[in-house]
């Protein structure tokens, strides 16, 4: 066992302790509109043009027309309740999802890079996701909807950090 192995050894799985921004709620509602007017808009354009649509087309259209604004109000804020994240000096940890929920850990000492993205909704939102990316088969751990400062702010302590720590990332 070298000395960084008991380290590994103690993290654990917990609640990260901060939540993504509040816009974020926004974000997940307008990504999701955006989804469901085209499902809807290809649905209902075919049944208005069509001489005889098929009557299942109709009923997906009448199920997605309610399932669509229950989807809009109910997953913002049910995502908004589940995503954290949390920077230690030894870890970063991350909760996401809604339906399907993940739980991830990430020791410093595995971290290979940081990548800051966003795309034009979250532009449009001020928003940005971190994409800390290590040597786990798993992939990467993604933190979505930070503040667009807060996201640059936290890229730059895990360089800083992942620089400090001795190992080689693998």
């Amino acid at each position: 066992m070298t000395a960084e192995e008991p380290a590994a050894l103690s993290l654990s799985l917990r609640p990260p302790e901060h939540r993504v921004s509040r816009k974020a709620i926004g974000h997940w509602t307008a990504s999701a509109a955006i989804g469901w007017l085209v499902v809807i808009g290809v649905q209902a354009v075919v049944v208005a043009t069509s001489d005889d649509p098929p009557s299942w087309l109709s009923v997906t259209l009448v199920l997605c027309c309610v399932l669509g604004p229950l989807h809009l109000l109910v997953m913002p804020q049910w995502r908004y309740r589940v995503h954290r994240w949390e920077v230690t000096a030894e870890a970063v940890y991350t909760q996401s999802g809604w339906l399907k929920q993940e739980w991830r850990i990430a020791p410093i000492s595995r971290i290979q890079t940081v990548d800051i993205e966003r795309g034009p909704l979250e532009q449009m939102f001020g928003l940005a996701r971190i994409t800390v990316t290590t040597a786990s088969a798993a992939g990467p751990l993604r933190i979505s909807g930070l503040d667009h400062d807060r996201a640059v702010a936290l890229a730059d302590e895990l360089t800083r950090t992942t620089q400090a720590v001795r190992g080689d990332a693998t």
